[in-house]
């Protein structure tokens, strides 16, 4: 089958690690991939922006910006078109993207069926984050964009009651949840060698990958350390960078717990793998109500002991005392204190981790799982066309 894979995603981050592998996950599956995409976005280093968009964010005014964005229809059209006439697609997938509606007209000047993968609803994002001029032709794009869709991927089910909103139908949508890569974490390295490397072969690591921001409550984690006995193990280990961590790192020096927190900053994809081995409790803490974030099922791939919010979104794949002790998001202290109760209880945390190691297998959680669900749903399509 060849499948017209199309997105406007030039950052790279957690979203630029879901496109490419479901880009490989359909190869790997025999499928020819045509991808159009924005020109330049593969020289953008991961864990930062295309920097001509951050520009273009930072000094055009609000009104240019979308207008621009809305304009990008012709070029994004343009090369569809081209991509169509040169290898004649069987189909086509595309990332959803606010304003971004060249996918539904080549759809239907082509007769393509078309699946539309949606992360987050990113006409609300962008209206509460950062606001928006063009709010009508924003929201009447997304409402456009999700309701053309022969078939629409939503990551949670919450994110799929959000669009259901909008007027799509439940049976023209299918939850498929981010996945992991299981080659990437066959062979990782033994968690020791990290271990030793940062000196915490006898400590007891709590940690978080990814970007991090004030509300996701790390805060909290260091002031519980800084009650800790001298003599008490817990480290905080932090993989990734962001905004709150310079606050975070005055925090720990102005509690004199410095030696008992560590921040890696940005690392290649490549090497998180090992990086999470050497967790002993992963933490994930607050995160939107729609999302599915990726540092979770790495943190299943690896069997870690998990700390998470008792929310919708997130027990949809989390069971408390089962894969993970889930806390109540609404608690100041709810975090602090699952976190405490899995150190406390050896066998506890030897529990929530083997069944944590399962869940992947069992809910088919990998990348290749969800590019065959993308293919069936493809061949459905195309069987009543």
């Amino acid at each position: 089958m060849k499948i017209l894979y199309h997105h406007r995603t030039s950052s790279k981050d957690g979203q630029a690690v879901h496109i490419k592998e479901m880009i490989a996950a359909l190869r790997d599956l025999g499928h020819e991939v045509i991808v159009v995409a924005p020109a330049g976005n593969q020289h953008t280093s991961f864990g930062s922006d295309d920097n001509f968009v951050v520009m273009l964010k930072r000094y055009v005014p609000k009104f240019c910006y979308e207008l621009m964005e809305f304009a990008y229809n012709w070029i994004a059209y343009r090369a569809l078109a081209k991509a169509v006439k040169q290898h004649q697609p069987d189909c086509l997938y595309e990332r959803y993207n606010l304003f971004l509606l060249a996918g539904i007209w080549i759809k239907r000047k082509h007769h393509l069926p078309m699946l539309l993968e949606v992360n987050s609803p990113i006409f609300e994002e962008r209206e509460r984050y950062d606001g928006l001029s063009l709010k009508r032709l924003a929201r009447w794009s997304q409402a456009t964009t999700w309701r053309a869709a022969d078939f629409v991927l939503p990551v949670t089910q919450v994110m799929a009651e959000i669009i259901q909103s909008y007027g799509v139908a439940p049976e023209k949508m299918l939850v498929i949840h981010n996945g992991i890569n299981t080659k990437e974490f066959d062979n990782v390295a033994s968690h020791n060698s990290v271990k030793s490397a940062l000196g915490l072969e006898n400590k007891l690591v709590l940690g978080f990958t990814g970007f991090v921001r004030d509300w996701h409550g790390l805060d909290k984690v260091i002031d519980m350390i800084a009650n800790d006995p001298p003599e008490a193990g817990r480290h905080l280990m932090v993989v990734g960078d962001g905004p709150a961590r310079p606050a975070l790192e005055k925090q720990a020096e102005a509690l004199n717990v410095t030696n008992r927190v560590s921040f890696t900053g940005i690392i290649g994809r490549e090497k998180i793998p090992e990086y999470v081995a050497a967790f002993d409790i992963a933490l994930q803490p607050a995160v939107v109500a729609y999302a599915s974030p990726l540092k979770l099922f790495e943190y299943l791939a690896l069997g870690k002991a998990i700390v998470a919010p008792a929310q919708a979104n997130i027990r949809e794949l989390l069971f408390d005392e089962h894969n993970a002790i889930l806390f109540d998001p609404n608690q100041a202290d709810g975090m602090p204190k699952a976190i405490d109760r899995l150190c406390k209880d050896d066998a506890l945390r030897l529990s929530v981790s083997k069944n944590a190691s399962a869940t992947i297998a069992d809910k088919q959680l990998t990348w290749k799982a969800n590019a065959e669900r993308v293919v069936q749903l493809f061949e459905r399509l195309r069987h009543h066309a």
